[in-house]
């Protein structure tokens, strides 16, 4: 897992009309996840230590988008940059399971975790239910998952299968609590910011998904 959803920023956007917020935190999203892909295809080459490196800086532009929430432009180019770091960070990740398993794997993954986020969109806004009540617990699970992560990074107590598993099951919550927030028009957060929320959630559930497709075939 790579990086975390990161904690909610403080201070408020302006307010924007609700199918409005929807088309432009997707279509930020999308343009993110290209760049992405992109970046983990054009530097396969690049070794572990510089994506860990990678890593590190885009870390440090998720803390800048929300200082500089409120100027569009700025947070936006910020967000770009991040997704092109996460790119290369990932790089080294996709090119281990594209030769020991195949490139194919992961276009399931990625087909699976688009599908699947659609999926889930559509149940919030075909429900109604306000998920949101939920990020409480999910918030709790998720730094669990952080602690339990770290810890069998260097115990290996639990099987990385479960550790999968686990992932993908807060992840897909955090999505639907996601996509509430958007559909209940977005908790005072920029679309920039709920950018970063739905685009954390599509890589690690991707990931999750790699990791479990990808054992399959060992």
């Amino acid at each position: 897992m790579r990086f975390q959803t990161p904690p909610r920023p403080f201070g408020y956007a302006p307010a924007i009309p609700v199918q409005s917020l929807l088309g432009q935190v997707l279509g930020i999203t999308a343009m993110g996840l290209v760049i992405t892909a992109a970046a983990a295809y054009f530097f396969q080459g690049v070794g572990y230590g510089a994506g860990l490196l990678a890593m590190i800086v885009g870390f440090l532009l998720l803390i800048g988008i929300n200082v500089a929430r409120n100027n569009t432009a700025l947070s936006l180019g910020m967000f770009y940059a991040f997704a092109l770091l996460e790119g290369i960070g990932l790089a080294p990740t996709i090119h281990y399971y594209a030769v020991s398993v195949g490139s194919d794997v992961i276009v399931q993954a990625a087909g699976t975790t688009g599908l699947g986020m659609l999926a889930l969109a559509c149940i919030v806004y075909a429900t109604g239910i306000d998920f949101r009540r939920f990020q409480g617990y999910l918030f709790i699970a998720l730094i669990g998952l952080v602690l339990v992560g770290i810890v069998s990074a260097f115990t290996h107590w639990i099987h990385p299968t479960t550790y999968s598993w686990l992932t993908l099951v807060i992840f897909t919550g955090l999505v639907l609590v996601d996509f509430a927030r958007i559909r209940a028009g977005g908790d005072g957060l920029s679309p920039v910011q709920l950018a970063v929320q739905i685009y954390l959630d599509a890589i690690n559930i991707f990931l999750a998904i790699l990791q479990l497709l990808g054992r399959r075939r060992d």
